[in-house]
């Protein structure tokens, strides 16, 4: 799919939701959560193509291959904490969306500590 119809299909998709509200709320809810899906997969077709691409890039610089793993979980981390969120705000629990950022973030962060270790083990030994 290109962008215009992934645009188009949220746009449709939020129309709808906001039309459907009117009358019963859950079902624009519903039908919200239903058209972030369907653009959460239409993410995950592109998300393939970069996670070859970095797995390409990889094979040319000589890295461990956990640091790839590492920097692919934090974006998959990123996606699923922001599409979650997003839907707790729509449904109107602002509370728990916002927990579900700051443990998301929490999470990439305790990810990333080894990865700086090493590069303050790296600068360590050639200031040695």
């Amino acid at each position: 799919m290109n962008v215009i119809q992934v645009a188009a299909i949220g746009v449709i998709g939020a129309l709808l939701a906001l039309q459907l509200k009117g009358g019963r709320a859950e079902y624009g809810i519903y039908m919200s959560v239903a058209a972030g899906i369907f653009l959460f997969a239409c993410i995950i077709d592109r998300l393939e193509i970069f996670i070859r691409t970095v797995e390409q890039i990889g094979s040319y610089i000589n890295l461990d291959a956990g640091y790839l793993g590492t920097m692919l979980k934090m974006i998959g981390i990123t996606y699923i904490a922001e599409f979650s969120s997003g839907v707790c705000r729509d449904a109107g629990y602002q509370t728990i969306a916002v927990q579900i950022e700051i443990f998301s973030r929490l999470t990439i962060l305790a990810l990333g500590m080894p990865v700086l270790l090493a590069l303050l083990e790296t600068i360590r030994e050639f200031l040695a």
